[in-house]
């Protein structure tokens, strides 16, 4: 039996609950996630498994996403135990490349990892990415810099985009 530990952790941008493997972090579940939560990710990624309470294991990803909600932080530095589709994890490859205060549009993943077609997939994935912010799925926007869909809501997806580029609230479209 696979044990996950999870920790609730404050931040600047709310509450996080991260949860991780014997091999990394697994899950941050965003506040006022939308979608199935840890619960839906444990039926397809972890069936069985035990989730236990256990900061130890998120101690180091505790205190990067403190920085990074903070403006203190740019890149992460975590082990990661990323599960997913093939497909899924082509596009959170491709989404990790996004550097810190730029964005992409859900075509240019596409075309990046060979499927220029593949948008709305390309949504989908991203949509269900388990490790937001870590995996920067906030700067995946739509056609025109129009920011589109996140499972924390477009609110906190505008307010990351402006925490990264330093531009005010309001200067991303909704």
């Amino acid at each position: 039996m696979e044990f996950l530990h999870f920790a609730d952790v404050e931040t600047a941008l709310g509450r996080l609950r991260l949860v991780s493997s014997s091999v990394g972090l697994v899950y941050i579940e965003l506040p006022n996630a939308s979608g199935r939560g840890i619960a839906g990710w444990i039926k397809t990624n972890a069936p069985g498994a035990k989730l236990c309470e256990g900061y130890a294991p998120n101690r180091a990803a505790a205190g990067q996403l403190i920085e990074f909600s903070d403006g203190k932080r740019q890149t992460f530095d975590l082990e990661l135990d990323l599960r997913g589709t093939d497909f899924q994890l082509a596009v959170y490859e491709e989404v990790a490349r996004v550097p810190f205060g730029e964005t992409a549009s859900y075509a240019e993943i596409g075309a990046r990892i060979g499927r220029p077609k593949a948008q709305r997939a390309v949504g989908a994935a991203n949509g269900a990415n388990p490790l937001p912010l870590v995996i920067p799925c906030h700067r995946i926007v739509g056609a025109g810099g129009k920011l589109q869909g996140y499972a924390g809501g477009l609110e906190l997806k505008a307010r990351l985009l402006a925490l990264e580029s330093g531009s005010p609230r309001d200067g991303w479209l909704l």
